[in-house]
């Protein structure tokens, strides 16, 4: 298995806050995308150990993300990174096979 990982978020400075933090903890090989699209190319393209993608993203956005990499078959940890926060919200993530939120 690899110890890549893939980093899916609009935000650059978001990205580069989860990649220091992921550096940090010795996670050196990562992949950045900018929204859900860029994020489900990168993940065909390669094998990864874990996404870490946020919610709200123009394109895709991390739920939709989520359930097309479910939809892959794969189990590969996915943590969700975002500002949603109700209980319903995190529910929906949930069920739609985030691993963490």
């Amino acid at each position: 298995m690899s110890n890549k990982v893939l980093v899916v978020d609009d935000s650059g400075t978001m990205r580069k806050i989860i990649i220091r933090a992921l550096n940090a903890v010795g996670y050196t090989d990562v992949v950045e995308a900018g929204d859900g699209v860029e994020g489900l190319d990168a993940f065909g393209a390669d094998s990864f150990s874990l996404v870490m993608t946020d919610w709200n993203m123009p394109n895709k956005n991390g739920l939709e993300l989520t359930k097309e990499i479910r939809a892959k078959g794969s189990d590969v940890p996915i943590f969700m990174v975002t500002t949603e926060g109700e209980k319903s919200r995190v529910l929906e993530a949930i069920a739609a096979g985030i691993t963490d939120y």
